[in-house]
């Protein structure tokens, strides 16, 4: 067995590699200092599902930069409801068809995933 010392981002880690033959793996070793895991975001709570009979997700990870249409208002389709911020640019939700906003789940400033339920309409 060798022993090594390796730094990653100033981070000190004592590594251990066996020697052998073949390409059997050796197990991993544990780091002397492993850095912390960042605390997970609370769960946001689900929209009620009689809110509105069709569902507007989002479709990229990001944070909601701005809510464009409010709750009661009639859209038509391809009308941005709300703009969401990704990788530095801005993204606009689009309605999918006509109809009128029955709910809005977020707030701006929040962080979204792929396929969050940003707002229901009927």
């Amino acid at each position: 067995m060798k022993s090594y010392t390796i730094t990653v981002n100033g981070v000190a880690y004592d590594v251990t590699v066996e020697e052998g033959t073949g390409n059997a793996a050796a197990p991993a070793a544990a780091p002397k200092a492993a850095p912390k895991a960042a605390p997970k975001a609370a769960a946001k709570p689900a929209a009620a599902a009689s809110a509105g009979s069709v569902t507007v997700a989002a479709s990229v990870p990001g944070k909601v930069f701005k809510v464009e249409a409010s709750v009661g208002q009639s859209v038509k389709a391809g009308d941005a409801i709300i703009i969401l911020e990704a990788m530095k640019m801005e993204i606009p939700v689009v309605a999918p068809q006509d109809g009128t906003i029955a709910s809005i789940n977020v707030a701006v400033g929040d962080a979204v995933e792929n396929g969050d339920t940003l707002a229901t309409m009927n």
